[in-house]
């Protein structure tokens, strides 16, 4: 059951809605105009259609032709945008300084609505549909909000299914996996206080700056010493400020702030527990102290074996055996849709972008979502529906 003819015939009128997506990227919790525009395709194509759920959420509801028999299942699409200036210079290209699309959710959405377009028309399926449109995936907690806020209750489901592009999986390929596909996201925050001197006379003084280098540097021993070698965790410090520019002080503070990336929620306590013993002791053996926030963010993206199995034999039966791989890595990059998979089984899967060239990376200014594939992922979604809701 290769490509949906009907979807192929109108990916002309999707690539018109990607773009303008695309030109009109909005971030965490104030995707007005984009909310705006699902909702009036959802509203056009005959969908029940809920707004305000985390803000600015939209979910489309239908139902199938056939019999009903109470079931009824999820896909989620993700709708924000990053705060990055976009270097692309072809005509859908942002038209909003400082924000674009750069992860590719405007094809998520684009690849949704046409599956919602299809199934409106076909309702080739017995139970009920829910098409989940989800602000603020970035690092916002948009998917946690939607949870917290009645998701679920009121829009019940048996399970709920999820779909992001990959840059680096050919066009044509999907790669999933059944548990752990992306890993928690914990952020967390260290202040190191000691006591600002002249940096001719540090014997009066605890140098901050000091300590938190060799904190940095016991920081790795976590991963490579404690840590089942089989199990993936990263620990990264990604920003760190201290002085005031004075070239002859040393100061009271220093601050560093990081990310902790674990697949198995079982080592998520141990990351946290060793970082706050490490940095301790660390600090005190210079004299200093220290002062944590740790923030358990993200939980891992874990899929449920029955539903992974059967979006592999969906995306099998689209592109053929050997385009999909069951057992992809797992990727340290996080995933709000977790939350989601908290509350229900489901799964999670990456279409394939096209190769990585040039600036065609994730989170890249020069990246834009690969149109070719807009009606594969469509077809996906469609023939999932028809499958799970036979």
């Amino acid at each position: 059951m290769p490509l949906v003819n009907r979807i192929a015939n109108f990916h002309a009128e999707m690539t018109e809605w990607r773009h303008a997506m695309h030109a009109h990227p909005e971030t965490a919790f104030e995707e007005v105009w984009t909310s705006d525009f699902v909702a009036n395709k959802l509203s056009e194509f005959g969908y029940t259609v809920h707004r305000g759920l985390a803000g600015t959420g939209v979910v489309g509801t239908t139902k199938g032709n056939k019999p009903d028999t109470g079931r009824a299942i999820g896909l989620r699409a993700d709708m924000d945008a990053l705060n990055l200036v976009e270097v692309n210079t072809f005509a859908h290209r942002s038209q909003i300084e400082g924000k674009m699309h750069g992860c590719g959710h405007d094809g998520h959405m684009t690849m949704l609505l046409g599956a919602a377009k299809y199934l409106a028309e076909t309702r080739n399926f017995a139970g009920t549909v829910h098409l989940i449109f989800q602000p603020a995936e970035e690092g916002a907690g948009g998917g946690r909000r939607m949870v917290e806020e009645g998701l679920f209750e009121k829009f019940p489901v048996e399970a709920v299914y999820g779909m992001h592009n990959m840059p680096g999986i050919s066009v044509g390929s999907f790669g999933t996996r059944t548990g752990s596909i992306l890993s928690a996201m914990d952020l967390f925050e260290i202040r190191i206080n000691g006591v600002g001197t002249h940096a001719a006379t540090p014997e009066l003084g605890v140098d901050p700056i000091l300590a938190t280098a060799h904190v940095v540097v016991a920081l790795q021993s976590i991963v490579s010493r404690e840590i089942d070698p089989v199990e993936g965790a990263v620990v990264t410090i990604t920003e760190i400020k201290a002085g005031t520019g004075a070239l002859n002080t040393i100061p009271t503070q220093a601050i560093m702030r990081g990310t902790a990336r674990i697949l198995s929620p079982f080592v998520r306590d141990t990351i946290e527990a060793r970082l706050r013993r490490v940095v301790d002791g660390v600090a005190a053996a210079y004299r200093a102290n220290a002062e944590i926030d740790y923030r358990q963010n993200y939980p891992p993206t874990i899929t449920d074996a029955v539903h992974t199995q059967t979006a592999v034999r969906v995306a099998e039966e689209i592109v053929g055996t050997g385009k999909v791989n069951a057992n992809y890595k797992p990727n340290m990059a996080s995933e709000d849709f977790s939350f989601m998979l908290q509350r229900k089984p489901g799964a999670y899967i990456f279409i394939g972008n096209g190769p990585e060239e040039g600036t065609n990376l994730l989170h890249n200014p020069g990246y834009d979502f690969n149109d070719d594939i807009l009606p594969l992922g469509s077809s996906y979604w469609s023939r999932l529906v028809e499958t799970v809701l036979t």
